[in-house]
């Protein structure tokens, strides 16, 4: 008799649940389909506009910039993009700011407008993103309830920008932990593709179709060549080498824009510059833009490359060039579509080589390559199946299938974290780690290896007999007691003191390391953090154009500890209620053992002497 009641009130309370996320949820989907749907119209309008007027690309450069200084003045928080909306399903922090989707959409169609090589997945993810953070917010949702619906915002955003819905609820939940799934969100995530994919239809926004005409007569069934396997095998891992290249160079490029030109406005201007100075090299403006369509048809396009009649081996190579210069120097837009036009083009190349369909490749290379840069084969073999058909089922999940594991750990979006390392040779990978750490850790890894060569040629130089020209040295390594201190705090925090009247009072990291440098302190550096929290406060992350006051920075002095510890009760005021750590160290010091021979014996013919 405990049981029926039992039983009807958990059925009663998973009702009402259910009824919950159905009304969040398809309300949330209606309004971020709506809004694809805007942002499909205003995209296919600028893109028309840039084809009928040509000088628009000269803009380029000013559209950059203004686009750059808009976010820094107004997109506060808003930097993180995608990435941004990955880690905050992973750990809800700050939230993501609702101003996020206006100003992604107006960046983005504007980046597409002077012909920025850029794509629409991520405009579509921040829109889901931002529109359901706003949704969990009026809700008033707890963490939990905020990670899901985080991710059925990302489903409807997808789904309706390409007009696959099941592949975007399976994207959503694939795309934030590689090797796992967050099955918990299953339901909800189908809802909000489903819902945000009819929302855009019912808008009139059609997509593009695509069609295999290689079996298209077979009929159903199991049609599978050994030979052909074989081919589609290694076409797998040549796009997944390929989705690890775009992905490592696109970080390399915007780690470099950002080392020589610190001030983030000025990166598009370059890009810009650069941008035009290769269209009027190569002599063609097809590699701008998406790449999906052009009014001149010896323009290379993602549904030229299907066209078995067509000669072109190089195009995904420009495509590449032009989409990483784009992004990686601060220009609004997505990196998937443009990986569409690589994969198809790559595979149209490799069908060449290869004597395979040239449409089957094509349409292996647009889902394989996808497959390898944001880590989620199901999801695109999903997509495959949902664009080109189940005809070619098998073949779609081999590519990839093989192109995933190709890639290694690597992605365009490095807030991933890894869950289940993609070979046995990941075990040294920290449980639940971001692909930024791990990306960190392979920066300093390389560093290190480098650095242990350097002094393996010093030593080999040091080592050989006089007789080839080099003379002995012995080195001996003096140890003194060292300590060292880190002090945690905010980059705005000021120093008190009087207000200068052009910039104010001084920032106190700035100070504490100008008072280390007065008092005879041996080292002291300011640190700036990446993501983290100090004294149980907020998860903060680090802006991507501008730095996040509110982040914890480390000023670090080393001394021997007396020094130290004079140093922190004379400047108190300064160190009041901070968190300060102190640890031992020991100082190395390396001397030329013959100079120290001789002082020692010029000590001792002075005393002599005296």
């Amino acid at each position: 008799m405990m049981f029926a009641p039992g039983f009807f009130g958990l059925s009663l309370q998973q009702l009402r649940g259910l009824a919950k996320w159905t009304l969040v949820v398809v309300t949330m989907s209606a309004v971020v389909g709506t809004l694809c749907a805007l942002f499909l119209w205003a995209l296919d309008r600028a893109t028309q506009a840039r084809f009928d007027y040509p000088l628009l690309i000269y803009v380029m450069p000013i559209a950059g910039f203004v686009m750059v200084l808009a976010y820094q003045v107004f997109g506060r928080g808003s930097e993180g993009g995608n990435n941004l909306i990955v880690e905050q399903i992973h750990e809800p922090g700050g939230g993501v700011p609702l101003r996020m989707a206006p100003l992604i959409l107006v960046s983005t169609v504007l980046t597409h407008l002077v012909g920025g090589s850029a794509g629409r997945e991520g405009t579509a993810v921040q829109l889901g993103g931002s529109i359901a953070s706003g949704f969990a917010r009026l809700f008033r949702l707890d963490r939990n309830e905020i990670r899901i619906l985080l991710m059925a915002g990302i489903a409807a955003g997808f789904g309706a920008v390409f007009g696959t819905p099941i592949a975007g609820a399976i994207f959503a939940l694939e795309v934030l932990t590689i090797g796992r799934m967050q099955y918990e969100a299953l339901l909800p995530c189908l809802m909000a593709a489903i819902g945000g994919d009819w929302a855009c239809h019912a808008w009139g926004i059609e997509h593009t179709s695509y069609h295999i005409a290689f079996l298209a007569e077979a009929g159903p069934g199991f049609h599978l060549e050994a030979l052909l396997l074989i081919k589609v095998v290694l076409a797998g891992v040549a796009f997944g080498l390929m989705a690890r290249f775009f992905a490592e160079i696109s970080h390399l490029v915007s780690s470099g824009f950002k080392a020589i030109c610190p001030y983030a406005p000025m990166r598009p201007v370059i890009a810009g510059l650069i941008l035009i100075g290769l269209v009027h090299a190569l002599g063609t403006r097809e590699y701008l833009g998406l790449g999906v369509w052009s009014p001149n048809p010896a323009d290379a396009t993602i549904s030229g490359f299907f066209d078995a009649g067509r000669a072109d081996d190089w195009s995904w190579l420009w495509k590449t060039v032009f989409t990483v210069i784009t992004l990686s120097s601060g220009f609004k837009g997505g990196e998937v579509t443009p990986l569409f036009f690589i994969g198809a083009g790559l595979g149209h190349a490799l069908a060449g080589v290869f004597g395979a369909p040239v449409d089957l490749f094509a349409a292996l290379g647009f889902v394989a390559i996808l497959a390898g840069a944001t880590n989620t084969p199901l999801a695109c073999m999903i997509m495959g199946i949902e664009l080109f058909g189940a005809t070619h089922a098998v073949y779609i999940a081999v590519a990839c299938f093989i192109a995933y594991l190709c890639s290694g750990h690597s992605s365009i979006y490095l807030a991933q974290r890894v869950g289940v390392p993609k070979s046995a040779m990941g075990h040294a990978i920290p449980p639940e780690a971001s692909l930024r750490h791990i990306h960190e850790l392979n920066n300093q890894a390389m560093g290190d290896l480098i650095g242990r060569a350097r002094l393996r040629r010093i030593s080999l130089s040091s080592s050989l007999p006089p007789d080839e020209g080099h003379s002995m040295s012995r080195h001996t390594l003096t140890l003194n007691e060292m300590g060292m201190i880190r002090i945690y705090l905010r980059p705005r925090e000021k120093a008190p003191g009087p207000r200068s009247r052009l910039f104010g009072t001084r920032p106190l990291y700035r100070e504490l390391v100008i008072q280390a440098k007065e008092a005879g302190i041996m080292n002291a550096v300011a640190h700036h953090t990446h993501f983290g929290y100090s004294n149980g406060g907020t998860l903060q992350d680090e802006g991507v154009e501008i730095a996040n006051p509110d982040l914890t920075m480390c000023v670090e002095l080393i001394a021997p500890r007396a020094q130290l510890e004079t140093f922190c009760r004379t400047h108190g005021k300064l160190l009041e209620r901070k968190v300060i750590v102190y640890k031992h160290l020991e100082h190395w010091g390396v001397v030329d053992g013959d100079m120290i021979a001789d002082e020692a014996l010029a000590g001792g013919d002075a005393q002599a002497a005296k």
